[in-house]
């Protein structure tokens, strides 16, 4: 294992010391940490050396706005979506964390192995061993679902019941673990190690904001990943009770920024993508805007403001600034790309992209869905012709698949083999 990873690991070791039993996705920020933990004084470089540093990178230029004052995550990053430029970031490679965000990496991962249209009967084995006071969807062992039903409990309710049954589905816990890290590796995402598919707090188990952001955008490449991270509510399977029909009951996503809520407005141009919330990790969230024919991602992780929703307001005055600054600032580093990007190649387990439906296409081939369901006139249709996207979320705009060109992008720190765990 390099220095580097070691460093990264030392850091998270010591946050998570503290841990002595798992704590729930979802749950409320644990009350009386005021100290806030420092920053280590040396983390990863990648994508530029300033991301390395601790404390806020930004150069502004002239017209461009200061930054926000009302900023207290311990990380976060801003940057352009469709080049990969950094416009600003703090403390953009501290592990943390990452909550529910996490299940962004496990949908990057899993999405397409599966066909939406295909059916499991849940049992007792796959609803083993959710951690106490987890976010659920409500799925029912003896009860048939269809992956699209698992998919949508995954990112609408962040359901870790949903992500142990696709979990199961995948060969087990050791199977996905090492999938995802293995997956992790080849976006770069090298401050991420996954111990629990669902981002239940376990110890060890961390990502960064510039892994997280790195992630979502490689995610919202594919249309069944934009279509679920954009979808505000659905209907949902209930109990099939016999000579009845099958009951069903509504979902909401628990993005705010996506469906509002008390005292936050949904925001003009979301479309997705993944918030998340435990006691160790407080609150974290990623989101990608469109505004203007410019297309932003957003990482908030662990904001120590009071002030209700501080996660999504400090994202939507970020996205605002982000909007107001494009032009007028320097990157301050990069977005690197998929280590398969270099030579054109899929990564492993993606030689071909899945269709809404889950049917195979050749890449490049031209994929079209339907709009879904609308809400305060945000949703999103798909389109992907080559590599251009075509989103609606309160806005048409387009996402020209460019990666930067990168010096780092080809080195890789091996990843220490991931713990023994059980399926």
């Amino acid at each position: 294992m390099s220095a580097s990873k070691k460093a990264a690991w030392a850091v998270a070791a010591a946050v998570l010391l503290p841990l002595v039993t798992a704590v729930p996705a979802h749950a409320a920020p644990e009350p009386g940490k005021d100290k806030q933990p420092k920053p280590p004084a040396a983390m990863s470089s990648l994508g530029g050396p300033l991301l390395g540093n601790p404390g806020t990178q930004v150069k502004l230029g002239p017209g461009a706005p200061v930054l926000p004052k009302e900023l207290s995550g311990r990380s976060w990053i801003v940057a352009d979506a469709e080049n990969g430029d950094v416009l600003a970031a703090h403390n953009a490679h501290w592990p943390l964390a990452p909550a529910s965000t996490l299940k962004m990496l496990f949908a990057d991962t899993l999405l397409e192995k599966f066909p939406k249209t295909q059916n499991h009967l849940v049992t007792t084995t796959d609803l083993a061993g959710i951690g106490a006071g987890s976010s659920l969807v409500g799925i029912k062992e003896k009860q048939t679902y269809s992956v699209h039903d698992l998919w949508l409990g995954v990112f609408l309710r962040s359901g870790n019941d949903a992500v142990h049954v696709l979990t199961n589905m995948n060969n087990g816990l050791r199977q996905t673990v090492k999938d995802m890290n293995d997956h992790a590796d080849e976006l770069q995402a090298l401050d991420t190690h996954v111990v629990s598919p669902d981002g239940y707090d376990a110890p060890g188990q961390v990502s960064s904001a510039y892994d997280l952001t790195l992630i979502a955008r490689n995610g919202m490449k594919k249309p069944a990943f934009r279509e679920y991270a954009a979808t505000p509510r659905a209907v949902f399977p209930g109990e099939q009770k016999p000579g009845k029909k099958r009951e069903t009951f509504e979902i909401q996503n628990t993005n705010r920024l996506l469906t509002g809520d008390f005292g936050v407005a949904p925001y003009q141009g979301i479309a997705g993508v993944k918030n998340g919330s435990t006691t160790h990790a407080g609150a974290t969230f990623t989101g990608v805007a469109e505004r203007g024919g410019k297309v932003l991602l957003v990482t908030v992780m662990n904001p120590s403001s009071k002030e209700q929703h501080a996660v999504y307001r400090e994202t939507a005055r970020l996205l605002d600034w982000g909007f107001a600054a494009a032009g007028k600032v320097t990157p301050v580093g990069e977005l690197v790309p998929p280590l398969s990007a270099k030579t054109g190649t899929a990564a492993p387990g993606e030689s071909a992209t899945a269709a809404p439906d889950g049917n195979a296409t050749a890449p490049g081939d031209t994929i079209q869905a339907g709009a879904t369901e609308k809400s305060g006139g945000i949703g999103i249709a798909l389109a992907v012709a080559g590599g251009v996207f075509l989103f609606l979320a309160g806005g048409i705009f387009l996402v020209n698949r460019r990666w930067p060109l990168a010096a780092s992008a080809g080195l890789r720190r091996p990843r220490e083999q991931s713990p023994d765990v059980n399926p």
